[in-house]
């Protein structure tokens, strides 16, 4: 199957990608700070939800993790980690601004790891999951390490718009187009819906608790 992303400048999906992984880092980095971590704990953290997600597509595709094959990813986040902990303060009064690049973040990789899967032959469903997963991995595992739920599964407004992103390229590829134009409006799709989330507090609706179902 031809590469979704084949009209990309290969250099410019780098840097966007790497971009990504430092923002991502930031975010896991406030969130050992706020954990109280340690220093190294601190960068582990950052390292683990700038790179996770990427980490796990590979993995469950069967490839070499790129993290570990292009040491510039390994280097980002260990920064991204270093510059949480010389700022914490500044970083905190920036976090909704933080949030919104963490929406920019989410929006390219659930693309580009939807188009990794389909370059190396994954169905089309499960191209979907990994573009997902690339997206959302290194949350969930941050949340975990902080013993919290994580966040993905107490709002939709996080995997939802990964899940739709990865598919207006999956499908585009399914019905052999790879216009440039199709991954750019999968992207902007799962911005447009996570930023409005942050900013509005959408959620999805949950079901009653179990104490109200008897009144």
């Amino acid at each position: 199957m031809a590469p979704v992303l084949q009209a990309f400048d290969p250099t410019l999906l780098v840097v966007l990608n790497l971009a990504g992984t430092f923002v991502f880092g930031l975010s896991g980095g406030l969130a050992g700070v706020r954990a109280r971590l340690d220093v190294f704990g601190v960068v582990v953290l950052a390292a683990v939800v700038g790179l996770a997600g990427g980490i796990t597509r590979d993995v469950l595709i069967g490839l070499p993790a790129q993290a570990f094959r292009d040491w510039g990813y390994l280097t980002i986040a260990i920064l991204a980690g270093v510059v949480t902990l010389l700022a914490p303060a500044a970083l905190t009064r920036l976090e909704r601004p933080i949030l919104v690049f963490d929406a920019a973040g989410l929006a390219l990789f659930c693309v580009t790891g939807a188009s990794t899967a389909l370059d190396h032959g994954v169905a089309p469903i499960g191209a979907v999951v990994l573009g997902a997963i690339t997206g959302i991995g290194g949350g969930v595992l941050r949340d975990i390490l902080v013993r919290e739920i994580p966040v993905v599964l107490r709002t939709g407004l996080y995997a939802i718009p990964a899940l739709l992103g990865a598919a207006i390229v999956v499908i585009a590829s399914a019905r052999g187009s790879h216009n440039l134009a199709f991954p750019i409006l999968g992207a902007a799709v799962c911005f447009a819906i996570r930023v409005a989330g942050v900013y509005f507090n959408w959620k999805v609706p949950r079901p009653p608790a179990a104490h109200d179902e008897g009144r």
